[in-house]
């Protein structure tokens, strides 16, 4: 007689010969394993030449900080002090005593001089400029723009004829918003948006500095560094302490180009400043080169930077600069460019990532007349302009 067969839970022998006690896994999906080791595979090279890249940098730097070159060491000190990113680096290789002595040199060699405004005699409706009595004969807008090449950079110069001109926009007037000032809930303004949205305006530069954390948040351009003249008002005059050199740049009610290491606005008022801004450092006083910084040390870096000439014109210059082509310039570097082109004051702006020109093509020499041209190249690492809370304009 056979036995009787009780029936198992799972898992448990059933009593049926041959049956094996395993558990039954479900199937993998196809392909789930292999994307995850692609993946996985991915990130680890990525990391590996970041590291690779990073390593090879930090060897770089420690040879030429240790290296015999003082003149290679001040200039990449420099290099790496004048971007707020950057600017810790130095004093890990060095020390911060040793960057001192490097950012210090040359300092104190410029006198507290007063802007001469008798050498400027603004040429309101002549052809003479630089002894070319015919230099605006084939630009009807007034505005000429050339291409200067240097050792380690490309620079863009824009000569304005007519200072008039010439003044400081602010973003809280061009961003759209019914704000009646600069605050941190006022985004600053990319300027590109300036020339899209005016068709009045014909070309537009950068100005002053303001407060950088690093950080991509919209508090970044939204208020500037120190005092911000505009349309003779004071607009802005906080942040101080975060200007990183020492200047102010500004026109008169008369359109004469005003240049000091210092202003108040005070003093603003007192000398009827139309429109400015606080940066520097000052480059060319009275047709005097500031040798504080022609014989001092600064690095290779894009930079920007505006002067005025005898007969009134105004001449802005924007040097490309960490590219592939187009390193950077030094303060030499522009001081020599704004002598060339005959300024007789001058003063630094920001420069850096903020660095860019603008010019509507009201004569189609870079196309379709009434396009918009970005004049300059900033970093391949930005996708657009910075925002920022003031700029220069010509209208």
């Amino acid at each position: 007689m056979r036995d009787k067969v009780t029936p198992q839970g799972p898992g448990k022998n059933t009593g049926y010969p041959n049956q094996a006690n395993v558990s039954v896994k479900p199937p993998k999906k196809k392909g789930s394993g292999l994307l995850g080791r692609i993946i996985r595979r991915f990130f680890l090279l990525l990391f590996t030449v970041i590291f690779l890249v990073v390593g090879a940098l930090t060897l770089v730097m420690r040879h030429i900080f240790d290296g015999p070159s003082e003149e290679a060491k001040r200039v990449l000190t420099m290099s790496l002090l004048e971007p707020s990113a950057t600017k810790w680096i130095p004093a890990l290789f060095i020390g911060e005593e040793a960057v001192d002595e490097i950012r210090n040199a040359g300092k104190g060699q410029m006198t507290e001089e007063t802007t001469d405004l008798d050498q400027i005699v603004i040429n309101r409706g002549g052809s003479v400029a630089s002894g070319d009595s015919h230099e605006w004969d084939n630009y009807a807008d007034g505005i000429r723009i050339e291409e200067y090449k240097g050792k380690t950079f490309n620079a863009h110069i824009m000569i304005v004829r007519d200072p008039a001109r010439v003044s400081l926009g602010v973003s809280y007037e061009h961003n759209g918003s019914n704000a009646s000032g600069f605050s941190e809930s006022n985004p600053g303004i990319r300027l590109n948006q300036v020339m899209n949205q005016y068709p009045d305006i014909t070309a537009v530069i950068n100005a002053g500095a303001f407060n950088d954390d690093g950080t991509a948040n919209a508090t970044v351009g939204s208020i500037p560094a120190g005092l911000t003249v505009s349309g003779g008002k004071v607009v802005s005059d906080i942040y101080k302490g975060m200007v990183p050199e020492e200047g102010f740049c500004g026109f008169n009610k008369d359109d004469k180009m005003v240049v000091a290491k210092s202003m108040t606005a005070a003093q603003a008022v007192e000398q009827n400043i139309r429109d400015g801004c606080e940066f520097g450092p000052v480059l060319i006083i009275n047709g005097e080169v500031n040798q504080e910084v022609y014989s001092g040390n600064s690095g290779y870096n894009p930079r920007t930077a505006m002067g005025q000439r005898a007969d009134g014109a105004v001449i802005f210059v924007c040097a490309d600069g960490r590219q592939a082509g187009s390193i950077g310039a030094t303060y030499k570097d522009i001081i020599d460019i704004l002598q060339e082109y005959g300024a007789v004051n001058a003063c630094n702006m920001d420069g850096g990532s903020s660095s860019i020109m603008y010019y509507r093509d009201t004569e189609g020499r870079y196309g379709e007349a009434g396009q918009v041209q970005m004049i300059n190249s900033y970093s391949v690492l930005q996708s657009e302009p910075r925002r920022m809370p003031d700029f220069w304009m010509v209208k």
